[in-house]
């Protein structure tokens, strides 16, 4: 046990990044405290270390840790767990054929880790596995001064990271404290080992986990916790809110709260076919505070705004009111972003429309009123596009670009008898990706940089979009998609994250047409162009 656990300790020490230096003295100071335990993980003393060998012990969080136990008193909750691997956000979305927009969090601790040195120990990381222990700032602020919209180090995460191996791992932390979390990510799945890891004596915040958790341990939680912020997870969600917002508008009710995220969530799952062909994703949608800007998606997740009580966190951490007008619609948006496929419903001009279809299935799901229809936006449609002869992507207004595509849904989920229409659509989108990403024609995912090359010209991926969308239905829709412009011909410059120079030729034109023709579908029931919700 002496060897294996001396080599634990040098492995551990040795191998570990963010400017470690352990001199020779501190490495066999560290065995000499850590021999008083039977295991790896020192979780057990040996028998018949007594008090004396105890005091003995250097170091005070290894030595309150052997006392602990020796009495029978150490609490494991939380410090001692196993942690899974998951797939990579960014492998996922090659996958779906979306960004990379899912949790880099998922593996939550509920351990608080202070400013300094804190011993971390590690067993069963594969060979070949890169594991790392993530320390977020969830409380970061723009400087004292600077308007927080203007913060010169953006809105975005900062987070300290260090690599884990297996053994005693010494995390020195020193930029800010913080909750800790596994990154453990695969690129394949395929029966990875769950990893242990003891964090000694550390500070304990807990997290709430809606699988196990009922409303009374929600409270405690919230009562208990050491650090500002609180963790919880449902299914689908992965929650990191001010614990005084949630005390404020969710005390005894954390089940709600999440069940009500999860069914968000579950909601554009089912409507881009995740569920119809079983792949909704073990990963998570994170959302979670923020302190520069109102709400945002950004490729960590969505965030809320959490200065005032009553802004951001009033309309999210609240279950009654996070599936209810704005903020049910502020989340399907945010979301929506992650969920895009790129580019074959994301081309340029739909930065902010795509993801409005999931807007909208999501908020009339839940009994709200849709906002193109309080807006009028299906008249605004008709007046600036169809009566004038325009492309849709030339009109400005998103909300009027939205509606043909909204139009569909309404459309194939009535008189059209075909619910599943956008379930199937996606679903072909994400097997013709897998076809183009083995042929070299199209990106790998989540790069918006390479978006914007391989999907310069909107064109091309607007008519996919239309003879798949005749293809899935087997329903001719070409009068439809010719009274929105879909077959516009000339040139448009747009600016959407980025400029995209839209091309459409008559001869692309006609090539749609005669291939849609070709199939011999009938015709639609009703003019599609005229239905409302």
């Amino acid at each position: 046990m002496k060897k294996v656990f001396l080599f634990y300790v040098l492995l551990g020490i040795s191998s570990l990044s963010h400017s470690l230096a352990q001199t020779a003295r501190e490495v066999q100071s560290l065995y000499n405290d850590l021999s008083v335990f039977e295991d790896a993980l020192a979780t057990q003393l040996k028998k018949g270390i007594k008090a004396s060998a105890i005091r003995n012990i250097q170091n005070e969080s290894v030595r309150q840790v052997a006392q602990q136990l020796l009495e029978k008193t150490y609490n494991t909750e939380y410090r001692i767990a196993r942690y899974k691997a998951l797939l990579s956000p960014t492998v996922l979305g090659q996958n779906l054929s979306i960004g990379d927009g899912y949790s880099k969090y998922e593996n939550v601790t509920g351990v608080y880790l202070p400013l300094g040195k804190n011993i971390v120990i590690v067993d069963h990381i594969p060979a070949d596995a890169r594991v790392k222990l993530l320390i977020p700032n969830w409380e970061r602020r723009a400087p004292e001064g600077v308007e927080p919209t203007k913060d010169p180090n953006g809105w975005g995460l900062k987070k300290q990271e260090f690599n884990l191996r297996n053994g005693v791992n010494v995390i020195d932390v020193k930029e800010f404290g913080g909750l800790a979390y596994i990154d453990y990510f695969v690129n394949e799945l395929d029966n990875q080992p769950e990893i242990a890891v003891h964090f000694l004596n550390a500070a304990v915040n807990g997290y709430f986990d809606n699988a196990i958790h009922s409303n009374a341990d929600w409270d405690r939680l919230l009562e208990n916790a050491v650090y500002p912020v609180l963790d919880a997870k449902g299914k689908h969600i992965q929650v990191a809110y001010p614990k005084e917002a949630l005390k404020k508008y969710a005390t005894g009710r954390g089940k709600d709260l999440i069940n009500n995220y999860d069914s968000l969530v579950y909601r554009q799952h089912r409507l881009m076919g995740l569920e119809k062909y079983q792949s909704v994703p073990e990963n998570r949608i994170l959302a979670r505070v923020n302190y520069n800007y109102y709400m945002f998606r950004d490729g960590d997740g969505v965030a809320y705004m959490g200065v005032k009580p009553g802004y951001a966190m009033g309309m999210v951490a609240n279950p009654d009111v996070v599936i209810k007008g704005d903020p049910c619609w502020g989340f399907s948006h945010e979301v929506g972003h992650v969920h895009q496929l790129r580019p074959y419903f994301n081309w340029g001009g739909l930065g902010e429309v795509s993801n409005n279809l999931f807007s909208l299935y999501v908020t009339r799901s839940f009994g709200n009123k849709t906002r193109v229809s309080e807006q009028n936006n299906y008249q605004k449609s008709r007046d600036s596009i169809i009566n004038r002869g325009i492309s849709y992507l030339q009109d400005s207004d998103v909300f009027n670009r939205l509606i043909p595509f909204w139009q569909l849904q309404l459309y194939f989920e009535g008189v059209g008898s075909k619910p599943d229409f956008y379930a199937d659509l996606f679903e072909a989108f994400r097997q013709q990706a897998k076809v183009d990403r083995t042929q070299g024609r199209t990106t790998r995912g989540g790069n918006w940089a390479m978006d914007r090359l391989v999907a310069s010209n909107p064109a091309v991926y607007q008519l996919n979009f239309v003879r798949k969308a005749c293809e899935v239905s087997q329903t001719d829709l070409t009068d439809f998609f010719d009274k929105y412009g879909f077959f516009y011909v000339g040139e448009i410059d747009i600016e959407d994250y980025g400029r995209y120079k839209y091309n459409m030729t008559q001869e692309m034109v006609d090539e749609c047409k005669t291939a849609i023709k070709a199939l011999n579908l009938p015709q639609p029931k009703v003019d599609i162009t005229t239905l409302k919700d």
